[in-house]
């Protein structure tokens, strides 16, 4: 039995921790919000009072937050994860930030001698919740051979992608592609609709044809054609717009960093930012099929009155 400390109980976190737990794993969770607190107790997670006392005795330390900010917040300081940490302790974040928070991460861990890698994970929810997640991890070969056995229990997959920041760097691209797709499965779904098509017809066409895609297969924004659409949910979020927003600014800031044109990323950002200024940041990211729609009406989605 291993004894983790973890940083960040929410919508990934939560499920994640559970998965740790029904393995046989002690588990330390530590997060600002009371009811993903209580969520994750009820999963047998062990709630903690401080980033300390997550930290102190445990053999591996997650960090699954919203934002680069948040995490450095978690790690520095006389209250952070540095500042508890031993040379014994793994330090993992597996949240998606910029390539400049990893890299903070990963310099001012050697230069205190201690253990990180970059974890990044995709998969969302369901991957959490059903341990199907595939992790990207970055940093020393023998840091990332110790990760990947702390990550067995909630993983699919496990990829070591390279030295550091390379397994966040992964995450950025593999996210902006991911957003890029959604686009194309928003313009053909309300496109082969205006045809005339059946939507689920067209959808098990485009499965077995060149228009497949995770987006297509997971995401697909009309209802009544597969079980994970949030467009059978009143477009509540699997992956909320913010979030999509933010991680495809993570991967145009990199295009700016290394002179690489992302004008689709671009178009997908302008998607996001239109949901948001409608008040909408918080459904799911494949609602941007509003966007297409001649009059702005979706099927799926209701208005909802203030």
């Amino acid at each position: 039995m291993a004894v983790y400390g973890w940083i960040g109980l929410g919508n990934m976190g939560g499920p994640m921790t559970a998965n740790l737990v029904e393995a046989g794993h002690q588990v330390k969770g530590f997060d600002l919000d009371p009811a993903a607190c209580d969520a994750a107790k009820a999963q047998g997670v062990e709630i903690v009072g401080s980033i300390a006392e997550a930290v102190q005795g445990s053999d591996a330390v997650f960090t699954m937050l919203p934002k680069g900010e948040h995490v450095r917040s978690v790690y520095e300081g006389d209250a952070g994860i540095w500042a508890h940490a031993t040379a014994q302790t793994l330090l993992l974040d597996s949240s998606t930030v910029d390539i400049e928070t990893s890299r903070f991460c990963h310099e001012g861990s050697l230069e205190r001698g201690l253990k990180f890698v970059d974890a990044p994970v995709s998969g969302g929810i369901s991957g959490a919740a059903a341990a199907t997640l595939a992790f990207m991890v970055g940093g020393l070969p023998e840091h990332t051979a110790e990760a990947v056995e702390h990550i067995k229990p909630l993983a699919g997959k496990t990829i070591v992608a390279g030295g550091a920041t390379s397994g966040i760097a992964a995450k950025i691209c593999n996210n902006m592609m991911l957003f890029i797709d959604l686009m194309a499965s928003a313009e053909g779904s309300q496109l082969a609709q205006k045809l005339g098509l059946d939507p689920k017809v067209f959808w098990e066409i485009a499965s077995v044809s060149s228009g497949r895609s995770w987006a297509q297969q997971t995401w697909y924004p009309v209802p009544g054609v597969i079980e994970t659409s949030a467009a059978d949910n009143n477009f509540d979020a699997t992956f909320r717009v913010d979030l999509a927003r933010k991680d495809i600014g993570l991967a145009l800031d990199a295009g700016v960093m290394t002179g690489v044109k992302l004008p689709a990323a671009a178009l997908a950002r302008e998607h996001f930012d239109a949901l948001i200024a409608e008040g909408l940041g918080a459904k799911d990211c494949s609602l941007i099929v509003k966007n297409v729609s001649p009059d702005g009406t979706v099927a799926g989605y209701q208005q909802e009155k203030n």
